[in-house]
């Protein structure tokens, strides 16, 4: 079957919010194959801990690119101890410029508790504003949700899970079976 022809793997939608001194990131646990979902309690979260730097990521993509780019973000971390920004512009560079990793189709949200960045393959490691970053097929719903509810009286956590059960409204590709990882600064 030729790539044009070729549904493509969809879904994912990640947020990271941070607020009150804490980070939370959350992801959808959808995996989709064209119009078919293929498994609903994926986890695409996870907590990273090189050299006792502890680290939470979620990913958007292909889940083994993803896997690879966690892989390499660890070993950056683990030559660069507490320097997450450092790690990730250099994971950024490498995704940029390495002929194999720059096939790779993945995103990545990071935060050690203090910096909240996200990392694309195009070199970008972006800090958002607000607070609020998001990425995947209902990334662009969740982070209007979670602009919209900030600066309320929720919490980190409350506020990135209001967020992902609007995009699960929204967003074919997104569930709401939720995991979420918070890191304190």
């Amino acid at each position: 079957m030729a790539d044009k022809e070729f549904p493509g793997w969809h879904g994912t939608t990640i947020i990271g919010v941070r607020k009150g001194g804490e980070v939370v990131i959350a992801g959808d646990g959808q995996v989709s194959l064209g119009q078919t979902v293929i498994k609903g309690t994926a986890r695409k979260v996870r907590r990273l801990s090189p050299g006792g730097f502890e680290v939470v990521a979620g990913f958007a993509g292909s889940t083994a690119d993803a896997f690879t780019l966690l892989e390499r973000l660890e070993a950056k971390l683990e030559a660069t101890p507490g320097q997450l920004a450092r790690a990730s512009v250099e994971l950024a560079k490498d995704w940029r410029t390495d002929k194999y990793l720059q096939k790779l189709e993945a995103m990545l949200i990071v935060t050690d508790g203090k910096e909240l960045l996200v990392i694309t393959g195009a070199g970008d490691v972006l800090e958002p504003e607000r607070d609020v970053a998001a990425i995947g097929s209902g990334g662009m719903y969740a982070l209007a949700a979670a602009r919209a509810l900030i600066d309320s009286d929720l919490d980190a956590e409350a506020v990135a899970r209001r967020a992902m059960g609007i995009a699960a409204e929204i967003c074919v590709y997104t569930n709401a079976n939720l995991t979420v990882e918070r890191i304190s600064a």
